[in-house]
């Protein structure tokens, strides 16, 4: 996912210190040899921030701040505070940092709250959604990113059934995130944005817009000129999944110049997730917990 100017002030941020004591039975699924589960250790969390080294400079080409870069990691001040989701393929040799080959960073929103707000506020209109919600408890998702190789409808589904798990564990009311296209030129994703704009926008008291300073225009076709199925295709896997499971998409876009991105915010209230899914996971999140 994203990051914005933001990660260069905190250049000097170094790995985060706590220790996250392990327990027994907090593995949230496993299928064959992959299992995800939240990070234990700041060693897990550091192997983690080099995953997302591997994906969103050396291969989508972010361009971090220079002590990120040196180090080979992908940091910020977020790190510190958010919880850690995890895919291990446990048939790698070696130690937990060794087999991490997926990731996502969650945040709650009283966790938000005490540490200065989400992530997200720095490009959308996040505060405004809350206000709207004050009875409802928010979670956020980003950081996602899996390895090339692992990059598979087992390593997704499992990557879904931490956040299910996770949510349901914390009694959470919506999960909202930045998405991204590839690039920093909107109009190249013309097709994808105009579909997402005129079939899934989030409206009434679930509508977000991007910052004013920030917002780029999603309406670049007029509906009729937009191929349904031309535009699903176009679509990156990651907010394909999501319209899966029945979310909608913020009204206005951002571009992130630094980690070379044109960003999109999803919204999923827990209650409109399409039953289909709910009965795959399970009500519960038991679907691969065992």
């Amino acid at each position: 996912m994203s990051v914005d100017a933001f990660n260069s002030a905190v250049a000097e941020v170094h790995r985060p210190s706590r220790t996250l004591a392990p327990k027994e039975g907090d593995i949230l699924g496993r299928i064959g040899n992959l299992e995800t589960r939240l990070a234990r250790t700041a060693s897990e969390i550091d192997a983690a921030q080099a995953v997302r080294f591997r994906v969103f400079v050396e291969e989508m080409g972010a361009q971090l701040s220079l002590e990120a870069m040196r180090r080979k990691r992908d940091f910020d001040s977020y790190d510190e505070f958010c919880d850690h989701l995890l895919v291990l393929d446990r048939s790698i040799e070696g130690d937990s940092e060794d087999q991490i080959v997926g990731t996502y960073r969650l945040l709650r929103q009283e966790v938000a709250m005490a540490n200065g707000g989400f992530y997200s506020a720095s490009e959308f209109a996040i505060d405004e959604l809350l206000a709207r919600h004050p009875d409802k408890r928010f979670m956020e998702l980003g950081r996602s990113c899996v390895l090339p190789d692992y990059r598979t409808k087992r390593t997704v589904e499992l990557l879904w059934q931490g956040n299910w798990a996770y949510a349901l564990k914390h009694g959470m009311s919506a999960m909202f995130g930045c998405a991204s296209f590839p690039g920093i030129h909107p109009e190249s994703h013309a097709l994808a944005l105009s579909f997402l704009h005129h079939n899934v926008a989030a409206k009434d008291e679930w509508a977000v817009a991007a910052l004013p300073h920030l917002a780029r225009d999603m309406d670049l076709m007029p509906a009729e000129a937009v191929n349904p199925k031309r535009a699903l295709m176009a679509l990156p896997p990651l907010i394909k999944g999501y319209l899966r499971l029945g979310a909608m998409v913020g009204s206005t876009a951002v571009v992130d110049k630094a980690f070379n991105t044109t960003d999109v915010l999803i919204v999923l209230p827990i209650a409109s997730i399409s039953d289909r899914y709910l009965n795959y996971y399970g009500a519960d999140a038991g679907r691969f917990s065992s």
